[in-house]
């Protein structure tokens, strides 16, 4: 057998890999032909390595893993190429032997673990599930055993929990859970497909020091597959950064993140924001596969910013923001946000949690303010407060002003005025998009709400001049949400909040499940845009990198209050709270 030069590190044998893979190709069937998105693809993971595969959104990272535990969709096949797991060939196994591969031999953690856990099982029954498939475990010693790995990948109580659904318990817990399924059978190779992607950094960090005591004390063969380098940096031993379906460069990853050789690392390198590259631009450089004109969003910042000042700060100049004297765009002061408990047949209410406790902030025109904290501290809680989301769901208390006008008491006609001054940007914007609905009559629909008057040759005017503002096509009025990528849905989700020119943009995570360079022209948007209509940010995140080259000032929330609140440099310089500094020592850095 042979391998590749970019697979040859230490010349492999296939005794010494747990995983080898050589002259993989994978072809698709799609409307516009056939395609190979996995090309000649090659790679050898040892026993205890972890082997990241690094890349964008469509250059066949995903498909790759699909085509290793051959769960390729219908329109797909491997067209060429060997997958070995120790001295078996996968290729060549009947379908009936593949499934004692999958699960148990070879397991996999999906990107959203709320769409591969089944909502109707129990997780406990999810994982039993699996060590009955693959492991002489049965009855109370499968659960037994089932708890102790709910135990051990940090499920408190495991045991009560056994029975509980998935909806009960939080997004890094569904994680953990999922790694649990995953590694009930002890595998041999586990590939982990974006496991940290919507998770906050403590989260984030918790999850990969578990997988990586998992792995040292199993011996198991990872395959990371993600798109956050720092992430890669920490844990990874060898990378393979990929593009449209090939791998450029295989490495050591010191090797790699000291002396990328490929210019596409280099310039995905280049793109990851941070404090130290405020004032640079992102996007120089990078490869847009995110719109059909990838020029519009760089040469915008040097064509159309309008005034010298807003071109500076549209392309990454650090503005010195005084706030002494400024009128707030919006004053937030002693917000409450409570969730009705109910119990007993009735489901009568018992009691109230608290979630936002008594929260003050300002925040001024031109301003980007970043509310930073751990899942479930009241971030997005307090976003749905201010746009009136939460009227029905939740008992709201506290003042709230957008100018001079009061938020939380507006009602009717009054109410849908502010609303014209206060918009958002929703984390995930496939599922904030009506997929019924052409995105024309999406970005209309806006418009026509809040803004009655206008015509609709001027409505239809102002639709296109958005999408142009936003570096995309005309004819993307004419098309449906599940026609763009993540990006150009992000862009579309922007237009819409534009749609009737607001003070205050609400972002809530409006970046975390982009790549990095689409990130870089996302980030670049809003600078830009920021410039030109002096809007004020209020930014939600868990992505320190953003919040780093981005914001003004920071908040960081925890347990529903702002525990500390600065300008950027002196909350990362000279963080005084203990809950920032964990904060800061948990993010991944390159």
């Amino acid at each position: 057998m042979t391998f590749s030069s970019a697979t040859r590190e230490g010349d492999l044998t296939v005794d010494e890999g747990a995983l080898t893979v050589e002259g993989l190709t994978v072809r698709l069937q799609t409307d516009q032909g056939t395609r190979d998105a996995v090309q000649q693809l090659g790679l050898s993971i040892r026993r205890g390595e972890t082997f990241a595969l690094v890349g964008e959104s469509g250059c066949g990272k995903s498909m790759t893993a699909l085509a290793l535990l051959r769960l390729l969709p219908e329109a797909g096949h491997i067209a060429a190429g060997q997958v070995w797991l120790g001295h078996q060939d996968l290729n060549r196994l009947p379908e009936a032997s593949m499934r004692k591969v999958r699960g148990g031999r070879m397991a996999m953690v999906f990107q959203e673990p709320s769409t591969s856990l089944n909502p109707v099982m129990t997780v406990g029954q999810q994982i039993v599930e699996t060590l009955e498939a693959h492991t002489p475990f049965r009855g109370r010693q499968a659960r037994e055993r089932a708890v102790l790995w709910m135990t051990r990948v940090g499920i408190p109580e495991a045991s009560r929990r056994f029975n509980d659904f998935p909806f009960q318990f939080s997004g890094g817990q569904k994680q953990r859970i999922m790694i649990a399924i995953a590694l009930a059978a002890e595998p041999d190779v586990l590939i982990a497909d974006e496991p940290t992607t919507a998770l906050d950094v403590t989260v984030q960090g918790q999850i990969l020091a578990l997988l990586s005591e998992i792995q040292k004390e199993m011996g198991l063969a990872i395959l990371l597959i993600t798109h956050d380098l720092a992430v890669v940096r920490q844990v990874a031993h060898q990378v393979a950064l990929m593009k449209d379906g090939q791998i450029l460069e295989t490495r050591l990853v010191d090797e790699f993140f000291a002396s990328p050789r490929h210019p596409y690392a280099r310039a995905l390198l280049a793109a990851i924001p941070s404090f130290e590259k405020r004032g640079q631009s992102l996007v120089s450089g990078v490869h847009n596969p995110d719109t059909t004109r990838p020029d519009v969003i760089v040469e915008s910042v040097s064509g159309r910013a309008g005034t010298g000042a807003a071109r500076e700060q549209a392309s990454g100049f650090v503005k010195p923001f005084a706030l002494t004297g400024q009128v707030p765009v919006l004053s937030v002061r002693n917000l409450r946000v409570s969730y009705p408990q109910r119990a007993g047949l009735l489901r009568r209410v018992i009691a109230q949690q608290r979630v936002v406790d008594d929260l003050s902030f300002d925040l001024h025109a031109g301003e980007t303010l970043a509310l930073l904290g751990e899942s479930g501290c009241g971030k997005t809680t307090t976003a749905k407060a201010l746009l009136r989301l939460l009227d029905k769901t939740a008992l709201v208390e506290g003042r709230a002003l957008l100018g001079e006008d009061s938020l939380l008491d507006a009602k009717g006609a009054a109410l849908k005025a502010l609303r014209r001054r206060l918009q958002i940007v929703f984390q995930d914007p496939f599922a904030s998009l009506d997929p019924r609905m052409l995105v024309g009559d999406i970005l209309d629909e806006g418009i026509a709400a809040l803004h009655p008057h206008q015509s609709r040759a001027t409505r239809t005017g102002r639709v296109r001049h958005l999408l142009d503002r936003v570096g995309l096509p005309a004819d993307t009025v004419r098309r449906y949400p599940h026609e763009f990528s993540g990006g150009q849905r992000q862009r579309i989700a922007i237009a819409r909040a534009l749609a009737v020119e607001p003070r205050v943009l609400v972002c809530d995570e409006p970046t975390s499940a982009l790549d990095v360079s689409v990130q870089a022209q996302i980030i670049q948007l809003l600078q830009e845009l920021q410039a030109e209509f002096n809007m004020a940010y209020l930014f939600i995140t868990h992505n320190f990198g953003v919040v780093e080259y981005l914001s003004d000032r920071i908040a960081i929330m925890q347990g529903g209050r702002i525990v500390e609140m600065g300008e950027t440099a002196q909350i990362l310089q000279a963080p005084a709270h203990e809950q920032t500094r964990r904060l800061l020592e948990a993010v991944p850095r390159l």
